[in-house]
Parts: structure tokens; sequence; C-alpha cells
């Protein structure tokens, strides 16, 4: 079970990297799914992307993939109002398909994105048992 635990976890840390890069790299798209009553937009956006970025990087380094972890799991949670206002507004991003119905769909995927990253907070059986 170790091993798949890695190979996820690689894929987790691979894609944060690339879509913390995509925040630099096509910071409009991100600026629009920000709901108005936030300020500063584009510091968001770099901030939220720097963010992905550290976490996926930390995903990777055994000392730190737990804490690594628990801060996707909460930056998740954090992010989800920007999702929700994307689809209750029905905000068009590129690089994304543009479907209403695809929107509502990453609800769900962005809950398994959470339990995802919360099985990485947890110690394996084999670690407790080593560590006994």
């Amino acid at each position: 079970m170790r091993r798949y635990k890695t190979v996820f976890q690689i894929i987790l840390a691979i894609g944060m990297v690339v879509v913390g890069i995509l925040h630099f790299t096509h910071t409009g798209g991100f600026e629009k799914i920000i709901p108005d009553f936030l300020p500063y937009h584009l510091p968001l956006v770099y901030g939220s992307g720097f963010l992905e970025v550290l976490a996926g990087v930390g995903l990777l380094i055994p000392s730190v993939s737990r804490f690594a972890a628990r801060f996707l799991v909460v930056f998740y949670i954090v992010i989800f109002p920007a999702n929700l206002y994307q689809a209750l507004n029905n905000i068009e991003v590129a690089g994304l398909p543009h479907d209403p119905p695809l929107i509502w769909l990453r609800f769900p995927f962005l809950a398994l994105i959470v339990t995802w990253a919360w099985w990485f907070t947890r110690e394996n059986i084999n670690e407790v048992s080593q560590n006994n």
C-alpha cells in the first residue's frame, strides 16, 4: 500500500506545482473567479499560486510532507468560495472546459482532492508497527 500512496503523492505534488505555475502564467482566469468582496485579486492569485507550488514541492520532502498535506486540506477548503463563485456566476476560465454541468461536477472532484490530501496526513500501518 505504501508504494501506491507514494505514487499518488507524487501525482498530487506534480499537479499542485503545475496548477501553481498556471497562477503566474494565466493570471486573468484565476482573477475572474475570486469573489468580488475580496480585494487585491492579482496578489491573491500570485500568493495562492506560490503556496500551491510550495505545497507541491513539500509533498515530495519526507520531513515536511505531512505538514504540506495538512496545509493542502485547509487550502482547498479556503479556496472553495472561488470555485463556488465561478460556478454560481458561470465564469469561463481559459484552459478549463466551460460547460456549466462540468463546472458543478468539479465539486465532487474537489471533495476527492481534499480526501486525497488528508490520506497523506495519515500514518501507514507499516510505519506505526516499525515505530513500536
